[in-house]
């Protein structure tokens, strides 16, 4: 069997960082992980081949070559998976299609005219999948009826991606969150009770990183990472020791909860392993907007002090905030601007807050009668950003939508924004490498196999130069960027690549944010 996989295009979001990515001399930002998943379960024999349209266009030649059209993708993929199918379709080849966005919306991918969905987790339901083509059919529906052990889930094939396309390459150690927020998929596709790889599995992954010659980060995209932190540890301790023995040759990034910031110790295992960045679901500092969307842990935590411990020691932080939810009060948007500006976190992302179909918050509002139809059904991209409400809010739309634009060009003012990743970066303690060396320790050095790729050496000098003639010389910001650039390196040099880094990722969400403004002006009206 000659089998196409198709990662659908996806749309201007913040996390596509077209410019941010191009600058790096790559494609796009992130590997379809799922699709690579699903080719190593595929039988062995099978001919497979990945064009992830995030990268390139689909070839005639590809089109020509395959039998089989295997597609996955997000809600935020909607369109162009739909797209993708009607043109397989049409081409008379046998299609497949599973992922989020199918096992949320079946009814859109079935009208469409795919051939088989598969709804649910790869580990149990390719088996069967495999058995329908085994018998015969020719098309329905598969679905697993048990959620699998990831003890059984294979080393995705990451052979088969072009690596230099991505900045990041992606692993998952765990699916599921034992947290229920009203407005949160995860518990409806991957359940409450988080379960996770074996430690030997997770290094067994990197190492076949490794041996591909990828060195640099690596997103561990876990929906909570620390959903059980004594797996979490478990994996930690493996990782730090394979990390160190080949001169760690990645960086790490996740996602985890605010209440990280209790657990010091946990902290500094992840630090220990080179994890250096980690995005937390903050939402809101309004209690009663905590209440109404079920997060009740950040109430738990006060969630200040904890995100001054994760960034004290070590961690830098991408913070994720919604306006527009029940219990919210007028004037939402000027404290989350208060709260950001307190914790100094420099990267945020604020949303609308938008029903996601199946979930909770989904289902309560269409008891209530809020969904609005109408602008769901109208809607050209399920990316969200920008986007008016889905929904009735119990507070005046113009007024959310007022605060949602106040927030984003507040703390995307770039002299604003650098401001507060100076303060941010000189708040955080030295790198691990540098207090050892303040303390006379030695430092291993690095292993030749593990050394940065001199192709890699130069995509940062030449990003470098770029971010430095962006904000250093034709931005207003120059005078700025320099000053602080030189504060940081006398104050706290060992950091000084994680402010660049922030003022890269700055000077992509300074557009990002007129495109935020401009979605907005556009989707005026009822």
């Amino acid at each position: 069997m000659r089998v196409l996989l198709l990662s659908p295009p996806l749309p201007l979001s913040f996390l596509s960082f077209p410019r941010g990515v191009h600058r790096m001399g790559c494609k796009t930002a992130f590997p379809p992980l799922g699709l690579i998943t699903v080719a190593a379960l595929l039988p062995r024999e099978w001919q497979v081949r990945l064009v992830d349209m995030n990268v390139e266009p689909v070839s005639e030649s590809m089109w020509a070559w395959a039998e089989m059209v295997m597609i996955s993708g997000m809600n935020i993929q909607r369109l162009g998976m739909l797209a993708l199918i009607r043109e397989a379709k049409a081409r008379n080849k046998t299609v497949v299609v599973g992922g989020a966005y199918p096992s949320s919306l079946p009814e859109e991918v079935l009208e469409a005219g795919v051939d088989f969905l598969v709804r649910g987790e790869g580990e149990n339901t390719l088996p069967r999948l495999l058995e329908a083509l085994a018998q015969g059919r020719s098309g329905g529906v598969i679905a697993g009826d048990t959620r699998p052990d990831l003890a059984t889930s294979p080393i995705p094939r990451f052979d088969l991606l072009s690596m230099g396309d991505y900045a990041y390459l992606s692993i998952q150690t765990s699916r599921g969150c034992p947290h229920d927020c009203e407005f949160c998929d995860v518990v409806q596709l991957y359940g409450r009770r988080p379960r996770y790889k074996e430690p030997g599995q997770v290094t067994a992954e990197l190492e076949t990183l490794y041996r591909l010659g990828w060195r640099g980060s690596v997103f561990v995209c876990d929906d909570n990472f620390i959903g059980n932190k004594t797996r979490a540890r478990a994996i930690l301790r493996e990782l730090i020791p394979w990390s160190k023995s080949r001169g760690e040759p990645f960086v790490f990034s996740t996602q985890a909860t605010v209440d990280l910031g209790l657990d010091v110790a946990l902290i500094d295992l992840m630090t220990e392993a080179n994890f250096t960045d980690v995005l937390l679901g903050i939402e809101s500092p309004d209690a009663e907007a905590l209440i109404s969307i079920n997060k009740h842990h950040n109430r738990q935590a006060a969630m200040a002090a904890t995100i001054r411990q994760i960034q004290a020691n070590g961690l830098s932080i991408i913070g994720s905030f919604i306006l527009g939810m029940d219990g919210e009060k007028p004037g939402a948007g000027d404290r989350i601007i208060s709260f950001i500006e307190a914790t100094s976190i420099p990267f945020v992302v604020v949303h609308i807050l938008q029903p996601v179909p199946n979930t909770r918050l989904w289902e309560r509002l269409q008891r209530e009668g809020r969904l609005r139809v109408d602008r769901i059904q109208a809607s050209p991209e399920p990316d969200f950003v920008g986007m008016r409400p889905f929904f009735v809010p119990n507070r005046p739309e113009e007024q959310i939508m007022a605060e949602y634009l106040k927030v984003w060009a507040t703390v995307w003012e770039p002299r604003r924004y650098l401001e507060r990743a100076y303060r941010f970066f000189l708040g955080m303690r030295p790198t691990r490498e540098a207090m050892a060396r303040q303390g006379g320790e030695a430092i291993p050095a690095a292993s030749p196999a593990a050394a940065v790729p001199l192709r890699r050496q130069l995509r940062d000098l030449h990003a470098f130069m770029i971010i430095s003639w962006q904000l250093g010389v034709v931005s207003s910001t120059r005078w700025q960027y320099w000053r602080q650039l030189t504060g940081i390196w006398k104050k706290n040099p060992s950091r000084a690549l994680s402010y660049l880094a922030a003022c890269a990722r700055g000077e992509d969400m300074f557009h990002f944010r007129d495109f935020v403004h401009q979605r907005v002006t556009e989707t005026q009206g009822p």
